[in-house]
């Protein structure tokens, strides 16, 4: 054995007590760090030929890198819709590493337990199965590579097998569809400009329903894909999932449903509303490493259609299990190979339950009103649309009739992010240069959304020429 992995192996457990307690002392100060640090670049070091062993290497790290680790799951990262990881999901990433497992008979019994769990979670029928991917881009792949499949089959066709050929184009119908979408659609050959964006209600990111039905009538001649929001980036809106689930009655098509975040309104009595009409849905994408708080990464693509999942990505090979009554993972998913992502999820599921889940959804709301509130009551500020959920949209006001500009945008996002505080991330709505606050960290309070609110009125009076007072 080579000296230094001798070395190492020999010198295992202190070097897990090493690093475990390198870990506990980021953690323990994870709500004092800058939630954001930008970084361009950082001098290159070449390889070294005899290597430094495991514990030279953790200094190293600590010397070159250490220093500009953001603390992106701490309670005043506001930019995207990410948690940060709860103390039970934690632990069973850090066994997720140590057992290593790799398509075993435990790792597939442990996620199938954890994917009923979040189907209890979301209130699906037991109609809907569900598979681990890596995050919503994936699920949002995976649910439209089945509704792809599912399209063939209304043809005659398996589009899996023969490919989609000179055969007409799929239409794709949504309103406020995530990048993700488009994304998916690039690499599944549907192609981006083939989907059809439907008008939204006036002053919503929500799907107007008659004009989605008008272009279902003009699409009635072949089945096609409708892709309903349930949490737009921008304000959290959600489609009418109950309208589109009915128009399934009248009209060929395959509804999946992006509720990457905006399905945990589920958890909460609160919010639930929004969530009716899920079950009409065909696939749905639900990302874990967002409001779930498990560690990068994980989500999960629901369907009612498996056995059509299984024909786009059933995997043969001689030297794997070709049991036809075993369903094996990667058969379901784009990945061959797979992390035991089923496991931190089942660790936090099991730890806090669906009430610990419904008191962080509700708590991050509060959190999104507080915000909102204090926007409404400022002249600095001016609020876009209402926080439905858990984003908070709002702009600039300038002391001039000007409209705000993105070059200010950047401009004050820039000089927040510089003071370590808080972190939120540029927007564009309905055309108009903005600021997405979005709240998801089961460690955010409310002394975090008071403290940001300060650091923004400062930046804000730091920035302007003119600064303007509170009312």
């Amino acid at each position: 054995m080579y000296h230094q992995l001798s070395q190492d192996k020999a010198d295992f457990a202190a070097l897990l007590d090493q690093v475990h307690l390198y870990n506990q002392a980021f953690i323990d100060q994870i709500d004092q760090k800058s939630p954001h640090i930008a970084l361009a670049q950082l001098p290159y070091a070449p390889l070294n030929s005899e290597g430094i062993g495991a514990q030279a290497t953790l200094a190293q790290f600590e010397d070159r890198f250490r220093p500009y680790v953001q603390a992106s799951g701490g309670s005043r990262y506001f930019g995207f819709v990410i948690g940060g990881s709860t103390p039970a999901s934690l632990m069973g990433d850090f066994m997720t590493s140590t057992f290593d497992q790799t398509n075993s008979s435990i790792q597939d019994i442990v996620e199938k337990e954890a994917v009923q769990n979040l189907r209890e979670l979301f209130q699906l029928p037991a109609t809907f199965q569900g598979n681990f991917v890596t995050g919503a881009t994936m699920a949002n792949f995976s649910g439209l590579a089945t509704a792809r499949q599912w399209i063939g089959q209304q043809m005659g066709v398996s589009i899996a097998e023969e490919g989609l050929g000179k055969r007409s184009p799929i239409k794709i119908l949504s309103a406020k569809p995530h990048s993700s979408i488009f994304k998916s659609l690039a690499m599944l050959g549907l192609g981006k400009h083939h989907l059809q964006k439907v008008a939204s209600i006036a002053s919503r990111e929500a799907i107007d329903i008659d004009a989605l039905e008008e272009q279902l009538k003009q699409n009635k001649s072949q089945p096609c894909i409708v892709v309903a929001s349930a949490g737009t980036v921008n304000t959290g809106d959600f489609d009418d999932l109950e309208a589109i689930g009915r128009l399934k009655q009248r009209y060929s098509f395959w509804l999946h449903i992006d509720g990457a975040f905006g399905g945990f309104a589920a958890c909460s009595p609160l919010l639930s509303h929004y969530w009716q009409g899920s079950e009409h849905a065909d696939s749905i994408t639900i990302d874990a490493h967002k409001w779930l708080n498990v560690p990068y990464d994980a989500a999960v693509i629901f369907t009612q259609h498996q056995a059509i999942q299984r024909e786009v990505f059933s995997n043969n090979a001689v030297y794997l299990d070709t049991d036809p009554s075993h369903i094996n993972f990667m058969d379901l998913t784009p990945e061959n190979s797979r992390r035991w992502r089923g496991l931190p999820v089942w660790f936090t599921l099991k730890a806090y339950g669906h009430k610990g889940y419904q008191e962080i959804v509700e708590r991050n709301h509060h959190h999104a009103q507080q915000l909102s509130a204090k926007i409404q009551a400022d002249q600095r500020f001016e609020l876009l649309a209402p926080a439905r959920l858990n984003v908070v949209c709002f702009t600039l006001k300038n002391d001039t009739s000007e409209p705000v500009t993105q070059k200010q945008i950047k401009s004050f996002l820039h000089h927040l992010a510089s003071t370590g505080e808080v972190f939120l991330s540029p927007t564009v709505y309905d055309g108009v240069p903005a600021i997405r606050a979005a709240f998801s960290n089961w460690r955010t309070q409310e002394a975090d959304v008071l403290q940001a609110w300060e650091v923004l009125k400062v930046t804000y009076d730091q920035t302007q020429a003119k600064p303007t007072i509170s009312q």
